[in-house]
Parts: structure tokens; C-alpha cells; sequence
């Protein structure tokens, strides 16, 4: 070995030490609180919904085609418009069905581990002649 070549470098346990601690996470206290400090609101979020529906589908004509991108367009959207709301302390999930009006009838049914004081849902729907879009909106509270 060349004693000039620095493509080795020898550390002793110290430096290793400060060197592994300077990318450990942050430790933060704990806040103990059980509750929001602002509560989600099921109407609120309802009319987000129903806007970001109105807004998005007002020239979507249905073609069997098109149906899965424009869920997922329409899921992205209604979840950042409902992050925006700024309910702290919630996590999302949106459900987005598109169904074809063929005259059939459809069920649509969801189980959840469910906190009855703090966790909501809300439903928004959009209907024309040819389709109708069911949009599921759950706000389960994260401690």
C-alpha cells in the first residue's frame, strides 16, 4: 500500500460513532393528545368532493376505454383537495366508482375498523344519462 493514496480511509470508533448519530431521526416528546385540534367535517368535505366532481366531469363523455385513467385522475384530485382542507391528525383513502347505467342495479359496501367518535366517511356521487360516479371518502383519525 502507497502511503499517499487516500482512497482508503481508516476511521477510528469515535469518528464512526458522530458519523452514524449525525443521520439519526429526530427524537420528538409526545403530545398526548387524543383529540384534533380541528375535527374533520363531513360537509365540508362533501362539497369539496361534489365541486372537484362537477369541475372534472362536466365534458367527460364515457367510453369503456377511459373509465380507469379518469378514476385515477379524479381519486388524486379529490385527495388533495381534501389535504388542503387542513384537518390535522387524518388519514384519506377515496374510493372512485364509475359505472355504466345499463339498468342494472349496483351495491357497493366497505368495512372498516372504525373509531366512531373521531373517524368519518363521506359519499359524493355525479349522474348523467350514461354513467354514474360514486366517490367513497374515508377520514380515519391517526394518533
Amino acid at each position: 500500500m502507497d502511503p499517499d493514496d487516500d482512497s482508503t480511509t481508516d476511521f477510528t470508533k469515535n469518528e464512526l460513532l458522530v458519523f452514524k448519530t449525525s443521520f439519526a431521526r429526530p427524537k420528538y416528546a409526545n403530545t398526548y393528545r387524543m383529540e384534533p385540534y380541528r375535527k374533520c367535517e363531513s360537509h365540508v368535505v362533501r362539497k369539496r368532493a361534489e365541486d372537484i366532481l362537477k369541475q372534472k366531469l362536466q365534458d367527460f363523455k364515457y367510453i369503456g376505454i377511459n373509465g380507469a385513467p379518469t378514476c385515477s385522475v379524479i381519486s388524486e384530485d379529490i385527495l388533495a383537495g381534501v389535504k388542503d382542507l387542513g384537518f390535522d391528525r387524518y388519514k384519506y383513502i377515496v374510493q372512485v366508482f364509475l359505472v355504466e347505467k345499463t339498468g342494472q342495479s349496483i351495491h357497493i359496501a366497505s368495512r372498516w375498523v372504525w373509531d366512531v367518535a373521531r373517524d368519518t366517511w363521506v359519499e359524493a356521487q355525479y349522474e348523467t344519462e350514461n354513467y354514474v360516479m360514486v366517490v367513497l371518502v374515508v377520514a380515519s383519525y391517526f394518533e
